[in-house]
C-alpha cells in the first residue's frame, strides 16, 4: 500500500497528534500527590482509561471537559482521597495545557502540502481549539465528538465523518485514518473498510495506556513508530516514483 494513493488524512488528535498520556499525568498530580501508595504511570493511565470510556459510554452527550471532570471524580473515590467539584473542573480545563508531540508540528505541515487534513476526534470544539493552536495547521475538517453527539469508537462518529467527507469529493477508499488507538480508532477503521495507519507512539512501553484494551487486535495497513517515520517514508515514496 502506498501513501502516495491517498486524497486525505483523517486523524485521531489525542494520543497521535497531542501527548494526552503527559498531560494526563501531569494534571493529576494535585491528585495523585495525595494518594498514600504509589502507583506507577501504567497504572494511573489505566485507571484514567476505564473511567473516561465508561463515562462516554453513559453519556455521550456530555462535552469532553466535562468528561474528564467526571474521571477526576471518580479517580479520587478509587484512591479514596476527597476532592471538591472545582477540583475536578479543574481537570477538565487542563487540557488547555496538554502538549503537542516534538514531531507533530513539522509533519502536520509538511503533509498539508500533499493531502486534505481532516480531524476525527473525541473532544469538544472549544478544548480543540487550544490543542490546534498547538498543532500550528489549518484542518481542512474538524469532525469532534460535540459535533456529533457520541464519542469513538461508536459508529456513528465513522458515518458521519465518512458522510461529510463525501460532500467534499473525497470518497472512503481515498481516506487514510491515522491513529494510534487500537481500541477508538482502527477496530472501527476495521469495521468500515478504512485503510488504516498504526502512528504507535506507545511502541516503546506496555500495554495500551490511555486507551482501553481493544481485545482482539485490529489489524492496520500501515505502522511508523512517529509522525516524523510517517513523513519520511512519505518522501521516500516521491523519490522513488521521480
Amino acid at each position: 500500500m502506498k501513501l502516495t494513493n491517498f486524497k486525505a488524512l483523517t486523524f485521531d488528535v489525542y494520543g497521535t497528534l497531542i501527548d494526552w498520556e503527559t498531560g494526563m499525568v501531569n494534571g493529576l498530580k494535585p491528585l495523585t500527590d495525595r494518594i498514600s501508595r504509589s502507583l506507577s504511570r501504567t497504572q494511573i493511565l489505566e485507571a484514567h482509561a476505564h473511567h473516561e470510556s465508561t463515562t462516554q459510554q453513559y453519556t455521550p452527550s456530555k462535552k469532553y471537559s466535562d468528561i474528564l471532570a467526571v474521571v477526576y471524580k471518580r479517580l479520587a473515590e478509587e484512591w479514596s482521597i476527597e476532592v471538591s467539584w472545582d477540583e475536578c473542573l479543574a481537570y477538565g480545563a487542563s487540557l488547555e495545557h496538554w502538549p503537542a508531540f516534538d514531531d507533530s508540528v513539522e509533519a502536520l505541515q509538511y503533509l498539508k502540502r500533499h493531502y486534505a487534513l481532516v480531524v476525527l476526534s473525541n473532544v469538544d470544539n472549544v478544548s480543540f481549539a487550544h490543542s490546534n493552536k498547538k498543532l500550528k495547521v489549518a484542518f481542512d475538517a474538524a469532525y469532534t465528538a460535540g459535533d456529533i453527539g457520541s464519542y469513538k469508537p461508536a459508529p456513528a462518529n465513522f458515518d458521519y465523518m465518512i458522510d461529510n467527507l463525501g460532500r467534499l469529493g473525497i470518497s472512503k477508499n481515498q481516506i487514510l485514518h491515522t491513529a494510534e488507538s487500537m481500541f477508538h480508532d482502527h477496530a472501527p477503521a476495521n469495521q468500515f473498510g478504512l485503510a488504516n495507519c498504526w502512528i504507535y507512539r506507545r511502541h516503546d512501553q506496555e500495554g495500551f495506556g490511555a486507551t482501553m484494551n481493544p481485545g482482539d487486535m485490529p489489524s492496520y495497513d500501515l505502522v511508523f513508530n512517529s509522525m516524523a517515520e510517517f513523513v519520511e517514508a512519505h518522501k521516500a515514496e516521491i523519490a522513488s516514483n521521480s
